[in-house]
């Protein structure tokens, strides 16, 4: 009998080492480090190519998988801002099944929010690893290297590194790197405001420059119009959260002014805001008429909503809705989509009210993480956190942002990691699993 009790035992204990070896070296200050790059490296690649993202961001989850605390991550899962992205996701899987689109359309259809799959993992994650800061870093690097390449191609266009469509843009689209552009400039306020307090003028004076550079570029160069819907936005939460009232009120004068400066200097802009009425007023497709291309397709999103309320037409049935309504139709009234335009819409009409609902149950469950009784300070990651989850709500309501590729996941991440950081910083005591005293040391540095 103690023979072979001897041999079940040796049986049974390599693989038990083997399991404790996974985890020592998963706990390393190496190990660690490599982890945290990696989605830096995300970050960064974000405002350049959709592949280096994809790679990446793989390679950061294949790289977190052994170091998560399943029983906790199970618990996490109570949080709505961990469970809601999950349930939005299943409800699209569901959709699968009642939807009239063809199963190409249908499997095209749940791509989309995808991504959101990857919430739960980011906000785990960054409540114990103390370098959030790494990616913001890297992607304010990146965009302000992009930014200074927008400048050299509006002069040297055979620089640009793909083809794009618009002068200034070196790769990409403008409506990206608009949005890039105009969050980096207002993460950035909070970092002036705070320098110019502590009477750190260089610190002051390099983030003003770096603010009036990406704003320059988008009222100069290009933007997307979108973008003069969520500035202001931006703005007042910016005043209401951190301002007094007269600063608030010196800051509107100030904005005032350079507006008009703006206005009169930038033939740019005002053909930009003048093509609205021109896009209003047009009613084929032979030319440029994006807006009224939305209102038409806002109308037709109503119509198709008002016909299934509940639970939509199912997943991945924009395409095929516009086109059944595009019968015998002439001008914009035939054109087929699938996208809308907006993000309501475009979750309304594949899965109805029901959907609606988890979608802006979603994007309060990450406003309710940098906002809130509990919240401990309002520092630059929660400031920056609740930028990007109101620069996607605002800018959904003209584009599916949420569901587009580059806009999404800048949601994806900076939701994630500092929404992480803002759970961390409710409850520190969280920083670490058990056992991870490698970790210890590694993040105290």
């Amino acid at each position: 009998m103690t023979t072979d009790s001897n041999a079940i035992g040796l049986a049974i204990e390599p693989p038990m080492r083997w399991r404790d070896r996974v985890r020592a070296w998963s706990g390393s200050v190496a190990y660690l480090h490599a982890t945290d790059t990696m989605i830096a490296l995300a970050a960064a690649s974000l405002p350049w190519s959709t592949t280096a993202l994809a790679v990446f961001m793989l390679l950061w989850l294949v790289a977190v998988l052994p170091t998560i605390d399943w029983e906790q991550f199970v618990l996490d899962l109570a949080r709505p801002s961990f469970a809601l992205p999950i349930a939005l996701v299943a409800l699209a899987l569901v959709g699968l099944a009642w939807s009239e689109a063809d199963w190409t359309e249908r499997l095209h259809g749940i791509k989309p929010l995808s991504k959101l799959l990857l919430l739960p993992f980011l906000l785990g994650y960054f409540q114990r690893s103390q370098r959030g800061l790494w990616v913001f870093t890297a992607f304010l690097a990146s965009c302000a290297l992009m930014m200074v390449l927008s400048w050299i191609v509006l002069a040297l266009p055979q620089l640009k590194l793909a083809h794009t469509a618009s002068a200034g843009v070196p790769v990409k689209n403008y409506v990206d790197q608009s949005q890039e552009f105009a969050l980096c400039a207002f993460a950035l306020a909070l970092p002036a405001l705070t320098a110019m307090r502590a009477r750190q003028w260089r610190i002051a004076a390099g983030c003003l420059a770096l603010i009036l550079l990406f704003l320059a570029n988008m009222f100069y160069v290009v933007s997307a119009r979108t973008a003069l819907v969520y500035m202001p936005v931006l703005l007042i939460l910016f005043a209401s959260l951190h301002l007094s009232r007269r600063a608030t009120r010196l800051l509107f004068a100030a904005v005032a002014a350079a507006s008009l400066v703006v206005w009169t200097t930038s033939p740019y802009l005002r053909q930009r805001i003048a093509d609205v009425g021109i896009e209003y007023r047009a009613h084929d497709t032979s030319g440029i008429a994006s807006t009224a291309q939305r209102l038409t397709y806002w109308r037709k999103s109503v119509k198709f909503i008002a016909g299934a309320p509940w639970l939509g037409h199912g997943t991945g049935a924009i395409k095929h809705m516009f086109t059944q309504d595009a019968a015998g139709q002439t001008g914009l009234q035939a054109e087929v989509i699938n996208n809308p335009h907006n993000q309501t819409f475009s979750v309304g009409i594949q899965w109805g009210l029901i959907g609606i609902l988890l979608l802006y149950a979603m994007w309060t469950s990450h406003i309710r993480l940098f906002t809130g009784r509990d919240l401990v300070s309002r520092d630059l990651v929660t400031w920056i956190g609740l930028a990007v989850v109101v620069q996607n709500i605002t800018s959904s309501l003209l584009n599916s942002h949420l569901s587009d590729f580059h806009e999404g996941w800048m949601y994806v991440i900076g939701v994630g990691v500092a929404g992480g950081m803002a759970l961390r910083a409710r409850q520190p005591e969280k920083i670490l699993p058990k056992g991870a005293a490698a970790e210890v040391v590694a993040l105290k540095r």
